[in-house]
């Protein structure tokens, strides 16, 4: 059986708050470390049928970029729902969901860079 391994290293600063984040994966392509500004991982907790959460960002990672990052994942999420249940009216719903947020945020922008 293959095994994978994902690597996560998280830098804090005096306050226990995240300064830096590293990550690297067995499968990825190219070598080495590589520096991201934010983490959003969900484990399914099978004892108490929920979801345990771990989402770290750094102080560089700008509103804009966080909920970019925020509306990409939802959008991942609506593919993945869509292969493994063949839900196609909850994997809608979340990209129409995207598609409302997206035009939020770029009607935001356009409001501050005035």
């Amino acid at each position: 059986m293959k095994s994978s391994e994902i690597k996560f290293k998280i830098n804090l600063d005096d306050k226990n708050l995240p300064k830096s984040i590293q990550w690297d994966a067995s499968d990825k392509e190219g070598e080495g470390e590589e520096t991201t500004k934010s983490i959003s991982l969900n484990v399914w907790d099978n004892l108490n049928h929920s979801t345990l959460r771990i989402d770290l960002w750094t102080e560089d990672m700008s509103v804009v970029e966080m909920k970019r990052f925020y509306i990409d994942i939802l959008g991942g999420m609506a593919q993945t729902i869509l292969n493994a249940t063949g839900d196609e009216y909850i994997s809608e719903e979340m990209k129409e969901l995207c598609d409302r947020l997206v035009k939020h945020v770029n009607e935001e922008n356009k409001k501050s860079s005035k």
